[in-house]
């Protein structure tokens, strides 16, 4: 069995996600699954160099890890030869910066999303990426979590009919930072410093949008700002200038309307952090990050409004438990094995610079739909 080793730079990796979801529960979780086996017989073995600001940060990450390959120089890591890949997982201002020179140093790029800013410097990226002839794509791991798996084996069977409408409801209390930490940076809550709530989670609703149900052709938003001031990791009370919270209705190639709630200033009264209902003809279903119910028009039942007397119906209990039917592995590990492969062997890998700049132009328009008061129609971006 021949081993091909393969560099991959980690930029980021002693933030959040660079290190759970990308280094530890991806990379390594490769390595230690044997790598990743091609048709041939070939394993691709990867081989990351982490990348950070902080030398002590990543002196300390790497020796937890037993990995020796660690750099505060950006540069001299792309200018290696036994590197070919770069990751990005940096906080969105800095990210067209280092990728755009990843893709000058010939590196393949894969980083998470939001891809850039705004539409023009991430449709940038991508054109740059194209001419330099390097393989490209950007993070979309909702699309592999199993509740949501699950949601798009019930499409694929044709239970929902007609599908109709999408109710997409996400967020959590991020606690202000005074008497409570809070879970979530900083920065996430200055607009100044690339934050914001429609700019983060609207990328991700693109393309679980697109991809289950249609193209979204236009968007109406309301974006507020709940909490005000909120309290720094060096407990400094700062003004809180980015959206916290998104109110939004996207229209669908077909005719389907999907209404997504996203807010950091809710208390969650679901079973999930995130939950999708979808309501189709012939059927419905509740999905979220790893459960999925439904319920068939055979055995809906027939609620009638009466507020004079008291709910003898247990509705959710109606509803029937949509089966794992196979074994779920982590979603940055899946499209991280799918990007490898992508890269060593040119097997599809639809979820390119281009995606990303689809997922960049639709919170861009959703901010202007919300600041100007009006439905923003969506056009299709092309390279």
């Amino acid at each position: 069995m021949t081993r091909r080793s393969i560099g991959i730079i980690v930029n980021g990796v002693t933030g959040r996600m660079g290190y759970r979801q990308h280094l530890v529960r991806s990379l390594l979780a490769i390595r230690d699954s044997g790598g990743v086996t091609m048709a041939d017989g070939t394993t691709i073995w990867p081989e990351p160099v982490l990348v950070g600001r902080n030398e002590t940060k990543l002196r300390e990450l790497a020796g937890r890890h037993g990995l020796t390959d660690w750099t505060t120089d950006l540069s001299s890591a792309l200018a290696r030869d036994d590197v070919e890949i770069y990751f990005d997982a940096l906080v969105t201002q800095q990210r067209e910066k280092a990728i755009r020179q990843a893709i000058e140093a010939g590196k393949h790029v894969y980083t998470e999303k939001p891809l850039a800013e705004d539409t023009a410097a991430a449709l940038d990226l991508a054109r740059a990426a194209d001419a330099a002839g390097v393989r490209t794509g950007v993070v979309q791991d909702k699309l592999f979590l199993p509740g949501l798996r699950k949601l798009k084996r019930l499409i694929d069977g044709g239970f929902f009919g007609r599908i109709l409408s999408v109710r997409g409801e996400f967020g959590y209390w991020v606690f202000e930072g005074d008497w409570q930490s809070a879970q979530r940076p900083s920065w996430n809550y200055r607009a100044e410093a690339g934050g914001g709530i429609t700019s983060d989670m609207f990328p991700h609703w693109h393309y679980l949008l697109q991809e289950l149900f249609g193209r979204v052709t236009a968007v109406t938003c309301v974006t507020a700002t709940h909490v005000p001031e909120r309290v720094d990791e060096e407990g400094r009370a700062y003004a809180a200038t980015a959206d916290d919270a998104a109110y939004a209705i996207f229209e669908l190639d077909g005719g389907v309307i999907a209404q997504i709630n996203s807010s950091w200033a809710v208390r969650v009264y679901r079973d999930e952090l995130v939950e999708f209902q979808v309501d189709g003809t012939e059927g419905s279903a509740v999905a979220g990050l790893r459960r999925c119910r439904a319920q068939h028009r055979a055995v809906t039942p027939k609620p009638v409004w009466n507020p004079d007397l008291p709910v003898t119906e247990d509705f959710r209990a109606q509803w029937t438990e949509v089966p794992d039917n196979e074994e779920f592995d982590n979603g940055f590990k899946l499209q991280w094995e799918a990007f490898l492969r992508h890269v060593v062997a040119g097997e599809p890998f639809p979820w390119d610079f281009l995606a990303g700049a689809r997922g960049v132009q639709l919170a861009e328009l959703g901010l202007r739909a919300a600041r100007e008061g009006v439905r923003v129609e969506v056009p299709e971006l092309h390279p």
